[in-house]
């Protein structure tokens, strides 16, 4: 029935319980659960509510400080990705922070309009996140008069 002695059942069985074991052992490994959530130090003015609400939903659990940390990112090794896609989000843009040096609103427009922000891998799980195409020119015209039409708002 089974051609390779490794794809005996007695075999599987070990394979099963060998890498149970090396997700049970992953878990102890403490990065990615420490879900920092510094302090709110200066929003954006934003222009409209509704612009802020397309940004909370879309942008800000990576790019705010206010990130809702779902309960796979406490399970290694998502919670790894997590964390850092978290921590590299907050140093690229931190709608959080507004006081700190922020990317430019022509960068930030190019990455939604590209598709890039937000990514695809992320929405499957954050429904909200998905715009429509209508939405997402609403936040694209949101953030350039909120930001300013062009370069670094800073």
């Amino acid at each position: 029935m089974f051609s390779s002695p490794y794809l005996q059942p007695k075999w599987l069985l070990r394979w099963v319980a060998i890498a149970v074991v090396l997700f049970g052992l992953i878990q102890l490994i403490p990065f990615g659960r420490t879900h920092s959530d510094p302090p709110v130090v200066q929003e954006p003015a934003w222009n409209s509510p509704q612009t802020r609400q397309l940004a909370v939903e879309a942008c800000y659990a990576c790019h705010s400080n206010q990130t809702q940390w779902p309960w796979y990112s406490n399970v290694a090794p998502v919670s790894w990705f997590t964390e850092l896609d978290v921590l590299f989000g907050r140093h690229r843009l931190n709608f959080s922070d507004w006081t700190a040096n922020q990317m430019s609103t022509s960068r930030i427009v190019g990455s939604i309009q590209s598709g890039k922000m937000p990514p695809i891998w992320y929405t499957p799980m954050h429904p909200k996140s998905r715009l429509t195409a209508a939405q997402r020119q609403a936040l694209i015209q949101g953030l350039e008069a909120t930001l300013g039409a062009t370069g670094n708002h800073h």
